[in-house]
C-alpha cells in the first residue's frame, strides 16, 4: 500500500511539471510577436535591428524636423543619433518638436515606419525608457522645479 502511494504520488509530480513546461512553452510563442523592446537612436545605429523586427524608438523630437500632413514625418533623435520616422494618423495633442516621444514600428530602408506615436503628458514628464538613454549618452538634464 505504502509502495502504491509512493508511485501515485511520483506520477502526480511529473504530470504537474509537464504541464508546468506545457504552459511556459505556450506563454513564451504568445509572446514571440508581442514583445517590442525598446531602442534609442543611438542603439538602433549600433545594432541594427532584423528585417521586420517590431520594436520602439524613443528620444525627443528634434526641433525643425516635424513636416505635418497626412503623413507625418520627423525625426527622433537621443542628441547623438538620429533617426528619421514616418506616421500616417492623428498624433497626440501633446505631439511637439523638442518633446518626448517614444513610437512603434518597424525599420524600413533606414526610415522607422511607426504603427502608433505617444507622447509625453505634461511638461515634467519623460518616459523612464527615454531618461535612462539620455542619461546614458551623458545628456540628461534634470527638469528644474
Amino acid at each position: 500500500m505504502a509502495g502504491l502511494k509512493k508511485k501515485r504520488r511520483i506520477q502526480m509530480i511529473v504530470a504537474g511539471m509537464t504541464l508546468m513546461l506545457l504552459a511556459a512553452g505556450l506563454m513564451g510563442y504568445a509572446f514571440q510577436d508581442g514583445i517590442e523592446f525598446f531602442r534609442s537612436p543611438t542603439q538602433v545605429t549600433e545594432d541594427m535591428p532584423c528585417p521586420n523586427e517590431r520594436f520602439r524608438i524613443g528620444g525627443l523630437i528634434k526641433e525643425g524636423s516635424w513636416v505635418k500632413g497626412d503623413t507625418h514625418r520627423f525625426v527622433i533623435t537621443d542628441t547623438n543619433q538620429e533617426i528619421p520616422v514616418v506616421f500616417t494618423g492623428i498624433l497626440p495633442d501633446l505631439f511637439g518638436e523638442g518633446q518626448g516621444s517614444i513610437a512603434t514600428g518597424q525599420l524600413i530602408n533606414g526610415e522607422f515606419v511607426a504603427s502608433e506615436v505617444l507622447a509625453k503628458h505634461d511638461e515634467e514628464y519623460m518616459p523612464a525608457e527615454i531618461v535612462d538613454a539620455l542619461k546614458a549618452q551623458g545628456v540628461y538634464v534634470e527638469p528644474s522645479s
